[in-house]
Order: structure tokens, then sequence, then C-alpha cells
């Protein structure tokens, strides 16, 4: 490699504004979630039209992420994430303008379009920027922090913005965050001129991993409407197996296919979107029980329920940037990994004793534990799923990143949401004969539906603890990168 190439001088400004584009994307899950009742009332639409809010976000962001970061890697991760920055701030104006409901679907339609355009160029601009072992390290554990607390922050700012304004804001805070991003990209974010994969586009492994992961993630959410023996449920994941076991054919035998099989071949890289996926189906068991559970069991307002996550966020921060930062250069990611998926997992264990009149102080050592734990694994998770990789993979690398987040969450919401409705109404009918007080007994039939939800969450969750500390074998991070050749690391930056 040439002596004259330099890391950017900038790359910590640029790293600011890659975390802002970051943190709006993860933030708007959970903003948009606590103001659909009143989004509700206010267009008119169905309970049964709440659903697709949701759905229609999803399927266009899970669907699309792997085009999203071979177009990263194609155009060029700065040129990308403008182009997603600009998209989604328009896409949330258009939201938060929504005159009925065909156009705020429309809306989040768009914003999961653009969303998939700038997740992995957000990362894997990161992947390319820092090189050395111990700024990675920094600039991950900040990455981690903002991936990892955004959704309790969305939280907060979605209570605030509901209360005290109204649910359009939701959408519309999008586009000073967007604007900021979109100043800072054009002013000090640069990237390598070497190391982008101009082949031509693999039409063939966009439609069918498209089509296979929609129908994989629709067949999720149509098994928690309709249950898992439902023939439409049973036909979408027969599809989706057909299409990804196609898309995976497809990708051996073409030229320059659209995720090459030497991106997730890799033991280390395969083990962290593996477990990354099954930690996150952990993560939303929390995030959707606990919400309902403070809301409707505890009373709690939403902007409440917001703060009432706050120490969660603070573990997050304290692990992805004192624990995982400061360790990752000098112990193997599955030392942070393991342990820390391990540690998340009795947080929930805490957790799974919730009752109806348990108090926020019994709850808040399962909130903290959360927070350290997944910090902690975060951080190299996201570092280690793209270190090494040659930088004309570093987009698709990272979309394998969104991928497996968007995949497990999509997954943990329908699984987690059919055990709770199964373990209430069996719970209900066991102990009918004993109610004295309709509306406690119901309260206690939910109660116990997030609760045995939480356990399955906790088991999902240690055993992506198991899966890290099995398949990922990586050594410390200036191991990571074995048997790439010097001319295919990622490069540094030049002046």
């Amino acid at each position: 490699m040439s002596d004259t190439l330099q890391p950017d001088p900038r790359r910590w400004k640029a790293l600011v504004f890659i975390a802002l584009a970051q943190l709006m994307v993860v933030l708007d899950a959970t903003v948009v979630n606590i103001a659909l009742p009143d989004a509700k009332k206010s267009l008119g639409f169905a309970d049964s039209t709440t659903q697709w809010v949701i759905t229609a976000y999803a399927l266009a962001f899970g669907g699309l992420l792997l085009f999203g970061g071979r177009v990263a890697d194609l155009w060029g991760r700065r040129r990308t994430f403008m182009v997603g920055l600009v998209g989604f701030a328009a896409a949330s104006a258009l939201g938060g303008a929504a005159a009925n409901t065909a156009m705020l679907l429309g809306a989040r339609a768009l914003q999961g379009v653009f969303g998939a355009l700038l997740a992995p160029a957000a990362l894997s601009l990161l992947a390319v920027m820092f090189t050395d072992g111990k700024e990675r390290a920094k600039a991950f554990g900040i990455y981690g922090a903002v991936a990892g607390g955004g959704g309790a922050i969305g939280l907060i700012l979605g209570g605030a913005l509901t209360e005290y304004l109204n649910w359009r804001w939701t959408f519309y805070v999008n586009i000073p965050f967007a604007a900021v991003a979109i100043a800072g990209a054009v002013l000090v974010i640069r990237e390598p001129a070497v190391g982008l994969n101009r082949n031509r586009l693999d039409i063939p492994g966009v439609l069918l991993v498209t089509l296979g992961l929609v129908s994989l993630v629709y067949g999720f959410t149509r098994a928690e409407q309709k249950g898992w023996g439902d023939t439409s449920t049973i036909g979408l994941f027969v599809a989706a197996a057909v299409l990804l076991i196609a898309f995976v054919v497809v990708e051996g035998r073409v030229k320059a296919p659209l995720l090459p099989l030497r991106v997730v071949a890799d033991r280390n890289r395969g083990g962290v979107y593996l477990s990354l996926g099954m930690a996150v189906i952990g993560m939303f068991g929390l995030f959707l029980f606990l919400t309902l559970y403070m809301q409707d069991v505890l009373g709690y307002k939403p902007l409440v329920n917001g703060f009432a996550f706050l120490p969660m966020v603070a573990g997050m921060v304290t692990g992805s940037t004192q624990i995982g930062a400061r360790l990752m250069t000098r112990v193997p990611a599955r030392y942070l990994m393991a342990p820390g998926f391990v540690v998340a997992s009795l947080g929930l264990l805490i957790l799974t004793q919730i009752e109806v009149n348990t108090s926020y102080w019994q709850i808040l050592p399962g909130l903290v534990l959360m927070g350290l734990g997944m910090g902690t694994a975060f951080m190299p998770a996201m570092s280690l799923a793209t270190y090494g990789v040659q930088p004309r993979d570093a987009g698709v690398a990272s979309a394998m990143v969104n991928t497996s987040q968007q995949v497990g969450g999509a997954i943990g919401t329908a699984l987690l949401s059919t055990v709770a409705h199964s373990a209430g109404t069996s719970w209900a009918k066991a102990h009918a004969a004993t109610a004295t007080d309709p509306a406690l007994f119901g309260l206690q039939a939910q109660v116990h539906s997030y609760s045995v939800a939480i356990w399955a969450a906790f088991g999902i969750l240690l055993l992506a603890g198991v899966t890290a500390g099995v398949l990922i074998n990586a050594g410390k991070p200036e191991h990571h990168a074995e048997g790439v050749e010097a001319e295919d690391a990622v490069p540094v930056m030049a002046h």
C-alpha cells in the first residue's frame, strides 16, 4: 500500500454526521409506533390497517437492504448516503402531510426504500474510513451505542411529540436530522477513490433476494395475524424458502453476484449475522412487551414510558463505549459478544418476574443489565462484520448486518406476539373459574402473556450468546484480516 495514503483528517467529524443519520433511521421505528393511536383517530383507518403502517416500512427496508448495500459499492458510499438522506427526508415530509391512509402507507414504504440505501452506506463509510484498530474500536463504539439506544430514545421523542404537538411531527422531526447530516456529508465526508465495485448489477439476484426477504417478513407478519397454520402463512414461508435457495444458487454462478458468497461464508461474519439476528429478537421482545406493560398495566403515559427506558440507554452507551470499545483491541470479539448476550439475557430473566403490582424499581436492574450486555456485544459485532472485508464488498457486508437485524426484528415481533397471545388465552381458560374481579383478571392474563413472551426472548438471547461463542473464532482485531491480501485490505483515506 502506498505511503502517501493517510487517514482522512476529518474522519471524526464525519462520524458525527454518519451517527446522526443512523440515529434518524433507528428512531423512526419507535417514534412512529407511539404516534399510531393518534394517527388512527386523525385519518380514521381500521385496526387492521395499523399493522400495515409498521409492515409497509419493514417490507421495503428488509427486502431492499442487500440491494442498497450493492448500490453503495457501485455508486460510492458517500453518494448513496446522500441520496438516502434526501429521499428519507422527502418521504418523511410526505408522511407528515398525509391526508389519507394510502398516502401514509406510501410514505412509510418510501421511507423503507431510502432507509435501505442509507443504513448500509452509513456503516460501510465507517468500515472504509476507520482502519486503525484502536480508532475503529472507538468509532464503532459510538455507532453501536447510537444503533442500540436509538430505539429507546425514539420512545421518549415519540411520546413528547405526540403529547405536546401532534402525531405528524413524528415524521417531520426527521427533516432537520436529515438536513444536518446532508450538510455534514457535503462538507466533511470523503471516501477512498479505490474499492468500488463497478461490475454490472445482478438483476436476477436483486429480484430473488428482495422477493424472498419480503415473503419471509410478510410471512411472519401474517402468522401474527392469521396463525401459523393458515394457508397463506405457509405459502409465504414456502415461497421465501424457494426464492432464497434459488438466490444462493444464482449467486454461486453469476460473474458479479449481488451478495458474493465469500461475505457470508466467512465463519466469523456468518456468526455475527446469525447471533445478532437472534439477539435483536430478544431486544424486540423487551421493547414490545415492556412498553405495553408500562402503558396498559402500570398506567404510564407515553412520555413517562419513554423516560423509563433511559437506564437501559445509559447501560448501552456505557457497555458500548466504556467496555466494548476499551476491550475490543485487547481480547477476541467472542469474549465480548458471548458474555454480552448472556448478561443481556439475565436482564430479561429478571423481567420475566413482572406482576400486576410490580414497581419500577424491581424492573430497573433488568433494564440496566439488558443495556450493558447489548452495548458490550453490539460494538464488536458491527466492527467484526465489516473488518477485513474486501473494499468492493464493504457495502454488502454492512447491508447484511442491517438485514440480520431487520429480519430478526420482524421475526421477533410476530413470533413473540404469537407466543404471548397463546399464553394469555391458555391462562385465562385455566383460571376462569376462580375469577372474581373481571378487570384484575384481565390484567393478570395480560401480564402472564408478557412474562411468557419475555421467557421466550430470554431463551433466544441465551442461544445468541452460545452461537457467538461457538461460531466466532477471530483473534484480536489485528488478526481479523488474516488471509486477506495486502492489496485487498480496506484502504485508508488519501488527503
